[in-house]
């Protein structure tokens, strides 16, 4: 007869047998898959962080990451006035892009310009097979209801868009860009001129790291996945 710990050198011979069994169905415990749904929304934000990360505005960084908002510190006073001379203008420069972005995070309305940027992205989809799956991941962070980055719509907006998400073509998502396109307008853009970060800028200062103000906002439960708590302050 073979000697056992030939064929299983793993097993300790001397444990008792709870701890042997325990030895060898170890490895499988710790290889169980996460569940469908888990992998499933993790798929999705993959998805979404790529579509986002292909805008040319971009050039392969997300707006509000570290190395963007240190360019947009670094622009000169003169190219940050004319950044108040319209809307449109702050967005057709990249530096701009990333300090209006940087604004919005600390306003906890980041989903508004993140949703603009797809839509332009979308837009540049060069066939038809190309406009189905972005359409989709589109609506579902963006525009259905309870997603996880859902943007203020009025209702006939949202129906409208919900009934063209089945064939969507290049000018599906057009009313609601537009919409939310005016919201930043007329509501972010001007508390954006008149913020610290803004006017630091404008006078060549390095801007210090601005105060998160919390907004009437109802939060999910996506907004604190992955955060974990820092005991270290008790």
């Amino acid at each position: 007869m073979e000697n056992p710990l030939l064929l299983f050198p793993q097993l300790n011979i001397s444990a008792s047998k709870d701890k042997a069994y325990y030895k060898i169905m170890k490895p499988a415990i710790k290889e169980e898959p996460h569940k469908s749904g888990k992998s499933g929304a993790k798929q999705k934000r993959n998805r979404l962080s790529l579509l986002l990360q292909k805008s040319e505005f971009h050039e392969g960084d997300h707006p509000g990451k570290p190395g963007n908002l240190t360019r947009a510190a670094s622009v000169s006073p003169e190219e940050a006035v004319k950044w108040g001379e319209s809307f449109d203008k702050l967005l057709s420069e990249k530096a701009g892009l990333d300090a209006f972005t940087k604004f919005l995070k600390t306003e906890f309305s980041e989903e508004n310009i993140e949703f603009w940027i797809a839509c332009e992205d979308y837009k540049k989809s060069k066939t038809a097979h190309e406009l189905l799956p972005k359409a989709k991941i589109i609506y579902e962070t963006f525009i259905q209801k309870d997603a996880p980055k859902e943007v203020n719509l009025d209702f006939q907006t949202k129906e409208v868009t919900s009934q063209n998400i089945e064939q969507p073509v290049i000018t599906t998502f057009d009313a609601a860009q537009n919409t939310v396109y005016r919201l930043m307008e007329q509501d972010s853009y001007p508390r954006f001129l008149k913020s610290d970060l803004y006017l630091n800028l404008v006078k060549g200062r390095n801007p210090s790291r601005p105060t998160l103000r919390r907004r009437s906002r109802s939060f999910t439960v996506n907004d604190f996945q992955g955060v974990r708590p820092d005991f270290t302050i008790w």
